[in-house]
């Protein structure tokens, strides 16, 4: 169902480094996204892949990991994602990409946990200086990173407390996730 796939999707920020996500499982997600709908079926989307540990290594330093984790720079070597997604925005079909980045994301990430995998959506990326290092031509405009690899750390939903929907990290290095009340989110 949905919504088991959607419970299951969490934003995970730590991997089983070694466990490899091949490049047949990646164009297999992108594909995915492909058949997802585009504003006005624009398509403006394109897609960078990375599955091997030199390619990953070019990637890593670019991206900003959890900003409520304060002390934490994000996952150690051994825990760091064996793949990733990048998703750009190709302005010589469009300007303006719209939601399709989001679109386009959810749907990576919903196929990599039917698959077992998981996946973190990042925002916070060098967007300038990861282009240039992977030599991404300048018409090609990095909108979204997808970190994926086999999750190695446990991710738990709770109902947010008097608003506070800061995730936070337990002694067990269990990750917490408040999230609003259903009641708190209709508004009519």
């Amino acid at each position: 169902m949905v919504r088991d796939l959607i419970l299951k999707n969490r934003s995970y920020r730590r991997f089983h480094e070694n466990e490899p996500v091949s490049e047949e499982v990646l164009r297999g997600l992108v594909d995915l996204a492909r058949l997802s709908p585009s504003a006005g079926n624009r398509q403006p989307l394109k897609f960078a892949l990375s599955w091997t540990p030199e390619r990953n290594a070019l990637i890593f330093p670019h991206l900003s990991w959890a900003g409520y984790l304060t002390d934490w720079l994000g996952p150690a070597t051994g825990e760091r994602p064996a793949a990733y997604i990048i998703i750009l925005a190709d302005t010589k079909i469009s300007a303006h990409v719209g939601s399709d980045q989001g679109i386009a994301a959810q749907s990576i990430m919903l196929g990599a946990v039917e698959q077992g995998l998981g996946g973190c959506i990042i925002g916070a990326v060098e967007r300038e200086a990861l282009q240039k290092k992977l030599g991404i031509p300048e018409h090609l405009k990095i909108q979204l990173v997808i970190a994926l690899g086999r999750p190695k750390e446990k991710v738990v939903i709770e109902e947010a407390v008097e608003g506070e929907i800061k995730y936070w990290r337990d002694e067990q290095e269990v990750h917490h996730v408040p999230k609003r009340r259903l009641e708190e989110l209709i508004i009519l």
